[in-house]
């Protein structure tokens, strides 16, 4: 409804909430935007309200529905409240409430738990900035009802955003965000929702030491060789967390990109706070490269993701512009997929058949096909760990163990006691792969080329369209309604064998009957191709882009090197890949 507001109704559903508004500051905002006439900031703020995504709610800093706010918090806080009472002994049970150090990070918690206990819920409020996988653990850990964590992750420095937690210790999945989202609608006046926060309590003091028990119990003691080790917490909260679990598992030389090590919620340092961003992990490299390091691992603002990076392959320097190399060129950053696999084999090496590992629809099909030469079973789900927690608990319920879920966008889950992703467990069950691969006298690149070799040579990429320039989410639907309803017949000059349709939830081979797909409905698009690629589409879930994923496989003859492989593959992956975005933008005109 709010985006089909004129200005006048715009204007007069901003004075009803300048009037509820409880933040002193942003109400002087609002009313400043009215006094000047300022439609385009009125329009922005009072634009279509913030919605749970594939992480939670995110947006921007601002007064009004579509940002983020003091306003917005209580509102959805008091949802919370209400979905919660048909939790048995939720009242008792209570609520983790945690923030990061963004800006109103702090602020943002404080308000939730004090809406909370308001409601007569016990609330758990864990001090200062903490990482989210410490929110997570301490929801399972302290048998709470739910948790809050208010983090944007790896988002603009200038957005924040609010994460729920179920008793499960998983994000909440449908139907529990629309019902939390109902409630919250339903709420008359925030102003008058009661406030208790001199009841809110802190954690038991044992929690953290807790936590770095469980993030380090899959590893040796003593680790099996000796690694120097770079970390960089890109100005986010997890480096006393990564160092303290390095430690514990015996990996003690470490160092710390100095640049970078304390939170700044700016992040002055990076483009953005992203480690997927190129650059990112620029000054960590640099400093490996000066140190001759072994590893480098770089774990994003709230301490939920890693990045990995090693030493480039013997031979990859001399393919290098080696005159106008850049500092940290002799490394190589792996991707998501990579780093997923190749934990994901190490650890069913560890645990073997009976095991289970998880992906996503967009990750690669690389670990299947790993699993199931291990005799494990590899489940496949949609994009986000709320939905690779289904597959933690589903393998649960089958008496086995999930020992790795991963997804491409460098989320890990290795830590049994953490149902979210987690880069700082991963920092050390990666730590414990390369040390064990050293102690062989053999390298990561030994241990993917033994993938390629074993499976075929998987390569992924991804593509992202900014839909701020192209029409907003309008674009992406225009995109996925045109590829549903009309898809090619080719990409690239490579036959469509079949269309994923996962709005409708079914697969549409060109020849032969509908199949229905297993997962839930989700506006998602696949393609795939005859020569066993896979192209696929869906918007992202917490910022304003069409995301484009696509692999391939290649084999590997006996003879050959795998880079001779991995060349072939990376042309197909980049032909495809450029096509597929051209027909995108055509079909959504």
């Amino acid at each position: 409804m709010l985006a089909l507001m004129d200005a006048q109704m715009r204007r007069a559903f901003a004075r009803r909430w300048l009037a509820d508004d409880p933040d002193p500051d942003d109400a002087a905002t609002i009313q400043g935007w009215l006094d000047a006439d300022d439609d385009a900031a009125l329009a922005a703020a009072f634009g279509p309200p913030l919605a749970f995504g594939t992480a939670g709610l995110r947006g921007p800093l601002q007064p009004g529905p579509a940002g983020m706010n003091r306003a917005v918090v209580r509102r959805i806080t008091a949802g919370l409240a209400v979905r919660l009472r048909l939790e048995a002994d939720a009242h008792a049970r209570g609520v983790v409430v945690g923030g990061d150090h963004r800006h109103g990070s702090q602020a943002f918690a404080d308000e939730a738990a004090a809406v909370l206990a308001g409601a007569g819920y016990r609330v758990v409020r864990l001090p200062g900035a903490v990482p989210t996988p410490l929110v997570a653990f301490a929801v399972r850990h302290l048998g709470a009802a739910a948790g809050v964590m208010i983090t944007a992750s790896h988002n603009p420095p200038g957005d924040n955003g609010y994460k729920v937690y179920w008793g499960d210790g998983a994000q909440i999945r449908p139907p529990l965000d629309i019902e939390i989202a109902e409630a919250a609608d339903a709420i008359d006046r925030v102003t008058d929702l009661p406030l208790a926060p001199e009841a809110v309590t802190g954690p038991p003091t044992d929690l953290d030491e807790a936590f770095l028990a469980a993030a380090t119990a899959l590893a040796p003691d003593p680790p099996p060789a000796r690694l120097r080790i770079v970390h960089t917490p890109l100005h986010g909260v997890a480096g006393p967390w990564v160092r303290a679990a390095l430690a514990r598992a015996g990996h003690h030389d470490v160092s710390l990109v100095a640049s970078q090590a304390e939170p700044d919620p700016d992040f002055p340092t990076l483009r953005a706070p992203n480690p997927e961003v190129p650059g990112a992990l620029d000054a960590a490299l640099a400093q490996a490269e000066a140190e001759a390091a072994d590893l480098v691992l770089a774990t994003d603002p709230d301490g939920d993701r890693l990045a990995v990076a090693v030493p480039a392959a013997p031979g990859a320097e001399d393919a290098a512009p080696a005159p106008d190399a850049a500092p940290g060129s002799g490394w190589q950053v792996l991707s998501g997929d990579e780093t997923g696999c190749l934990l994901g084999a190490s650890l069913l090496d560890r645990h073997g058949t009976g095991a289970s590992v998880a992906t996503t629809v967009v990750s690669s099909r690389l670990l299947a096909r790993v699993a199931h030469a291990h005799g494990a079973h590899c489940a496949e789900t949609l994009t986000g760990f709320k939905w690779l927690a289904t597959a933690a608990e589903a393998a649960d319920r089958q008496g086995r163990q999930l020992v790795l879920a991963y997804e491409q966008a460098l989320g890990i889950m290795a830590n049994p006691a953490v149902r979210d992703k987690d880069g700082i467990s991963a920092a050390v069950v990666t730590a414990d792969l390369v040390a064990s691969l050293a102690a062989q006298g053999r390298t990561v690149h030994d241990a993917l080329d033994d993938l390629a070799r074993a499976h075929g040579l998987h390569l992924t990429g991804e593509h992202a369209v900014a839909l701020a320039e192209r029409g907003g989410p309008s674009h992406a639907e225009r995109a996925l309604d045109a590829l549903r309803a009309d898809p090619p017949a080719e990409v690239a000059g490579v036959a469509v064998t079949a269309v994923d349709d996962r709005v409708a939830g079914e697969r549409r081979p060109a020849e032969g009957p509908v199949e229905p797909l297993s997962t839930p409905s989700a506006p998602l698009v696949g393609l795939w191709l005859a020569d066993g690629g896979r192209l696929q589409a869906r918007p992202s879930g917490t910022e304003p882009l069409l995301k484009l994923y696509a692999e391939v496989i290649e084999p590997v003859a006996a003879a050959e090197p795998v880079a001779a492989a991995r060349t072939r593959a990376a042309a197909r992956r980049d032909a495809q890949l450029a096509a597929f975005a051209d027909l995108l933008a055509a079909v959504a005109g």
